[in-house]
């Protein structure tokens, strides 16, 4: 009984927290406010979470994670590309953007994720970790860097301040496709030649 007394008071804190969050902007919806919503203790939040921080990436993996599971399943399995792989992660933030419920989970994304917010992601998609293979002629922190610039880039353009409530062309969504890719697939001594250059080394 216990247990499910607690399944049940973990899912009204999530449900609380999901009804403040995409009507109010992240930092301003406490952990008191989250608790008095979902009808659960002060303490409830820090009980089944741990902090603010992890109640929201365990909204947004609840919520959003789903989306990405299985196509990101597919699209990384036998012979893979890059290509495939933007597809699939796009994909998910397209038919998001087309529902009026989506664009604000996409805000609620952007604001936690830009915003650095830390936290302990469960899902492996939601983890840098997972991406970092996915580059084999690259070094694991040039990979990691890539990933996490592409992914600030997906992110800002479907879910930041000023663009949550539109909806992209489908020009600007293969634009932005085209830009992940080429920065994703840039040969390493390019992108080494790059940086050379823009910090000025002699001779260049």
């Amino acid at each position: 009984m216990t247990g499910k007394v607690s399944a049940g008071t973990r899912t009204r804190l999530l449900a609380a927290a999901e009804r403040l969050l995409l009507t109010e902007r992240y930092d301003e919806v406490s952990v008191r406010a989250i608790c008095a919503a979902a009808g659960a203790n002060p303490a409830a939040v820090h009980y089944h979470f741990g902090s603010k921080e992890e109640l929201v990436a365990a909204l947004l993996e609840d919520r959003l994670g789903p989306m990405w599971a299985d196509r990101l399943a597919v699209a990384t399995t036998g012979e893979r590309s890059i290509a495939t792989v933007v597809d699939a992660v796009l994909a998910p933030f397209v038919e998001l953007s087309d529902d009026p419920v989506g664009r604000l989970h996409l805000r609620l994304l952007a604001q936690f994720v830009l915003g650095r917010h830390a936290a302990l992601w469960q899902q492996p998609w939601f983890r840098m970790d997972s991406w970092v293979g996915l580059l084999p002629d690259l070094s694991e922190r040039e990979s990691r860097r890539r990933w996490s610039l592409a992914f600030d880039l997906i992110i800002m353009r479907f879910g930041g301040a000023g663009t949550a409530g539109r909806q992209m062309s489908a020009a600007t969504v293969l634009a932005l496709r085209e830009f992940v890719l080429a920065g994703l697939t840039a040969p390493a001594e390019q992108q080494s030649g790059r940086d050379e250059r823009s910090r000025g080394v002699p001779g260049r």
